[in-house]
């Protein structure tokens, strides 16, 4: 299938990278990248990602967003990958997509709004240390907050309805504000949780208890609002690959946090896809950044008195990236189409789309720095942030390995 954005979408890329190009370009980059004391979180631009809407693109017009979706979403994030801007654009997007489809009335009313117009910032803690992207590599346990629920059914997890009694305010700096919902205490780990040192805000997935005489484990996924502000949570940094992303380690011990009510494993792996997605988009955009860059340069380098781009072995090679990079960003297109139209193949959609956006990047990017020749290699020039940003998120929501085994997967399911 052919499918190419409309004018307003065409109109909204050629809006975020102009912007970009004016108010937050390489140099602005790397600043951050050598500021290695900060915390990643440039203000003045986080400010501008917020008046400008970027934030709101996926959040319901009712709750003062843009009511579009994730086929304009992913091209806002092709731009910032092009840019290789760094900033939690990315997290606070998928917190809010978990609000959104698994949240209460409540808590979309008291967070959706906070999240679209930059308010809060927000990250997502989904898996261990070197966990799988699905409910196994969950790290983090859950249990009834003591004094919380009442009238527990007998064999039921604990959780309780909706409706249940008690003291259920989570200690912290009160960022829920009266958004209600069951609480729960969490322990464990989830790590690397990008921008948790700047967030007021993380998504994190739990296993909580299962049936009377169940097997550990054997519970239910729950979705949690955490205020990193709460007693029992720590924060640990982690030297992150691409010096422009900051990461860390959650660590919690009993801290009180508000169960999204339509959580379960699959809102997990709905939520896990829609990372992906917006995930292998950034690539898409690192690899056709990267790869302009580098047609660019080897027009114009003379080695031999001629192009080094019209030498055939270089010409062959951007030829064959290029193939790959449009397929990349075809891929990201109808994957983004197929989870805003709930289409019957969107996990295959999306598995292709992180695969070949994540492969493109990673060669995209290598070839910048080999054919940019001797000047490619140093560290005064663009193309390690490139590379570095491409290798970071290659494994992010899973890399092109795992998901190529679930396209050989999904596509003998659907022969048999």
């Amino acid at each position: 299938m052919f499918f190419a954005l409309t004018d307003e979408q065409r109109a909204l890329g050629e809006t975020v990278r102009a912007f970009l190009s004016g108010r937050f370009d390489l140099t602005a980059v790397r600043a951050v990248f050598e500021d290695t004391a900060g915390d990643g979180h440039p203000l003045e631009l986080w400010k501008s990602v917020g008046e400008q809407g970027w934030l709101a693109v996926c959040v319901p017009e009712e709750f003062d967003g843009l009511g579009l979706g994730l086929l304009d979403a992913q091209v806002v994030a092709r731009e910032l990958g092009a840019g290789a801007v760094p900033g939690p654009w990315l997290p606070t997007v998928l917190a809010g997509e978990a609000v959104r489809l698994a949240g209460s009335d409540a808590q979309r009313a008291e967070l959706l709004p906070r999240l679209a117009d930059g308010d809060l910032v927000a990250t997502v803690a989904l898996r261990g240390a070197g966990g799988a992207w699905d409910a196994s590599g969950v790290a983090v346990t859950a249990r009834p907050a003591p004094g919380t629920v009442t009238g527990i059914a007998a064999g039921s997890n604990g959780f309780g309805s909706e409706g249940a009694g008690g003291s259920d305010e989570p200690s912290g700096s009160g960022v829920f504000g009266g958004s209600g919902g069951l609480v729960g205490e969490l322990s464990g780990t989830a790590s690397p949780v990008e921008y948790l040192g700047v967030a007021n805000l993380v998504v994190v997935a739990a296993i909580e208890p299962g049936p009377a005489g169940a097997a550990p484990g054997a519970g239910e996924v729950g979705l949690y609002l955490l205020d990193p502000g709460a007693a029992g949570v720590a924060v640990r940094p982690l030297v992150g690959p691409d010096g422009t992303t900051r990461l860390a380690t959650l660590e919690l011990a009993g801290a009180r946090a508000r169960r999204l009510p339509g959580s379960s494993a699959a809102a997990l792996a709905d939520l896990i896809r829609r990372g992906a997605l917006l995930t292998a988009a950034d690539q898409a955009g690192v690899a056709r950044e990267a790869l302009t860059r580098t047609v660019h340069y080897d027009r114009e380098r003379i080695q031999f008195g001629r192009p080094v781009g019209s030498f055939q072995a270089l010409k062959h090679q951007l030829a064959d990236l290029h193939v790959a990079v449009t397929m990349a960003e075809h891929a990201v297109m109808y994957a983004a189409h197929a989870l805003d139209a709930g289409l019957d193949d969107l996990e295959l959609a999306v598995a292709v789309a992180k695969a070949k956006a994540s492969q493109a990047a990673r060669d995209a990017t290598a070839a910048m720095i080999q054919y940019h020749g001797g000047i490619g290699y140093t560290w005064e020039h663009e193309a390690h942030l490139f590379y570095k940003r491409a290798r970071r998120m290659y494994g992010a929501f899973g890399d092109p390995p795992a998901h190529l085994e679930r396209v050989a997967a999904l596509t003998v399911d659907s022969l048999t």
